[in-house]
């Protein structure tokens, strides 16, 4: 791991009763390298920003996640440099397969998270956004 990870832990540790299985951590250290400060990326295309067809909170976090990962790659990076998600979500009921669909991307990763339950996304159809940042350490660079 690039990162020093800090106090990592598994949600189905914290959250049993959720059958959740997310790497995450408290904090992360950082050293050098460049970071990569993504807006939140929402289940739509980055090439043409269609929204993909689903209503589906897990195919949507799928998507949003893809673009993350894609985007970090496009910045010479990996998808393990992420050390910071935030979630939102317009429904707390949609959390358990938002974050099921987002822990297959993060495993053994270890970001720090928050989440949040939203009003509202930008565009009604949205059941979920995610902010991320990754630091691509100088060796990768």
């Amino acid at each position: 791991m690039t990162h020093t990870r800090i106090r990592p832990f598994n949600t189905g540790e914290t959250y049993p009763e959720q059958h959740l299985d997310n790497d995450l951590c408290h904090a992360v250290v950082t050293s050098g390298g460049r970071t990569v400060w993504m807006r939140g990326q929402c289940p739509q295309n980055l090439d043409d920003a269609v929204n993909i067809d689903s209503h589906d909170p897990a195919e949507q976090t799928h998507k949003v996640m893809q673009n993350i990962c894609q985007l970090i790659e496009e910045a010479g990076g990996e998808p393990g440099h992420i050390v910071k998600l935030v979630v939102y979500i317009t429904d707390v009921r949609h959390r358990e397969a938002v974050y099921r669909a987002m822990g297959q991307y993060i495993k053994g990763v270890h970001p720090v998270c928050t989440g949040l339950v939203v009003q509202a996304l930008a565009r009604p159809e949205w059941l979920v956004e995610i902010d991320a940042t990754a630091v691509i350490p100088d060796a990768a660079a």
